[in-house]
């Protein structure tokens, strides 16, 4: 036994062996939890998922996989018929991508503002440890990357600090002469031609974003409309289910709709617990969003889903899920609410962690046709992981249909850990499909076999 005189060296002793026991509970309620779990698991995909029965613990399940990046000679695994190659690697926490008229590939190398977890004390503590477990408790470096493929084989030789002194920087948008970047509290903007491969202007404020105090989720992805007058702002939650009160979720769980001359605000849809990726839809030219769900109600529950968003329309959460199933442990309750919560159109299976979004509109991949392509991060509460790979999802006549299809898998390795994780997916000028890996530190190119 170490003996110390030092009150302060005596507490810091004693909190680390309360930690150390809460790490070791949290193992094992996590293995109880995986032994018993049902067999018969449930549907976690289509457009007509088979939902089990909520269940919880004393502690929630806390799984996420190592990180660990790729070996020399190493790569994820195509889907048949297709192959991948590194389009940039060494980077820095790439997380979303953005493909310019030119060819040109902007990345947001990004993370979580410092304290940005949402949570403190104990909790914040161990949530970061599981972060930096998980890779992703680097620091933000705050900037955006111009990657070229001047010469079109796949690999980008050129490589540019387009801006940098951001602010957890996430969404892009080149509109009108301007590029819109979205910081975890704020939309900005800066004069930009496509082509260019510095900016050196200041930051031109446009409209305060949620996230400047606590800040859950703290991305904020962009989608303009076609004409270039609205910016579409996808905020996730400030927390699990409101559980740090509904004064903390003020234009949140929503997609919202900033005016690019004004910088007025609205929301343009509510409800969505986690929304990130955005696209619009080729055929129906609808705004269609994948959405992160609530946590702690067991392996199976609440799947993430693909959603077509109509304006005006609440998707449930908190109080609700997948329609109008209510959510117990939410009070008070609001049935008026829940009665007219909409249900997603499409399930992602539960904890996947789908970020990414982009619809397949090339023909150099016939069979992807129209089809959404998605990344999945890869769950942490779950005991068996789900995710961790790019699925595609068919769509026919504007609406998704069948069952999802893996195009990139193989992150995790035979031990569970990971090598990469996904997180943006863009489709370039040749239609082949770009991954952020922010793991692996890699942008994937996914293409047609030669």
């Amino acid at each position: 036994m170490v003996i110390s005189d030092s009150p302060n060296a005596a507490k810091a002793h004693l909190l680390k062996h309360r930690l150390m026991g809460v790490a070791v509970l949290t193992a094992v309620l996590s293995a109880c939890a995986s032994d018993s779990a049902p067999e018969d698991t449930g549907n976690e995909f289509g457009t007509a998922p088979q939902l089990v029965e909520p269940s919880g613990a004393l502690l929630p399940t806390v799984n996420p996989a190592k990180a660990i990046g790729w070996a020399e000679g190493t790569a994820p695994e195509p889907a048949p018929g297709l192959q991948v190659n590194a389009f940039a690697r060494d980077l820095e926490h790439p997380r979303w991508l953005l493909v310019l008229p030119n060819g040109d590939v902007l990345v947001a190398e990004t993370n979580a503002p410092q304290g940005g977890a949402g949570v403190s004390g104990i909790k914040g503590w161990i949530a970061s440890k599981m972060m930096s477990y998980a890779g992703a408790g680097v620091a933000s470096p705050d900037r955006i990357t111009l990657l070229r493929d001047a010469d079109g084989d796949g690999h980008a030789e050129i490589r540019s600090t387009l801006v940098e002194g951001l602010n957890s920087p996430f969404g892009m948008a080149v509109v009108g002469g301007f590029l819109y970047v979205a910081n975890a509290a704020e939309l900005v903007r800066f004069p930009y031609q496509v082509g260019d491969t510095r900016i050196d202007a200041q930051a031109e404020p446009i409209a305060p974003l949620p996230g400047k105090e606590l800040n859950h989720h703290w991305t904020k992805n962009l989608l303009p409309s076609v004409d270039g007058q609205t910016l579409y702002v996808a905020v996730g939650s400030n927390s699990n289910i409101a559980e740090n009160g509904f004064d903390a979720e003020h234009h949140r769980a929503a997609i919202l709709a900033i005016d690019t001359a004004s910088g007025d605000t609205s929301v343009f849809a509510s409800g969505l617990r986690n929304p990130v990726g955005m696209a619009w839809e080729p055929v129906s030219g609808a705004l269609w969003t994948v959405v992160n769900e609530r946590d702690e109600l067991g392996d199976q529950l609440v799947p993430d889903y693909l959603t077509e968003v109509e304006q005006g329309a609440f998707y449930g959460w908190p109080y609700s899920y997948w329609g109008n199933n209510v959510d117990q442990r939410v009070a008070p309750q609001k049935p008026e609410l829940v009665a007219q919560a909409r249900t997603p159109d499409y399930a992602l299976g539960a904890h996947t962690a789908s970020l990414g979004l982009a619809f397949y509109t090339h023909s150099a991949i016939p069979a992807l046709a129209g089809s959404a392509v998605i990344g999945q991060h890869g769950s942490w509460n779950r005991a068996q992981p789900s995710g961790y790979k790019v699925i595609a999802v068919n769509f026919d006549d504007g609406k998704p249909m069948g069952a999802p299809m893996d195009l990139l898998s193989g992150f995790l390795n035979s031990e569970g850990e990971a090598q990469g994780r996904p997180v943006g997916v863009a489709v370039n000028g040749q239609g082949a499909i770009l991954v952020a890996d922010d793991v692996g530190n890699i942008i994937w190119r996914v293409a047609a076999e030669r």
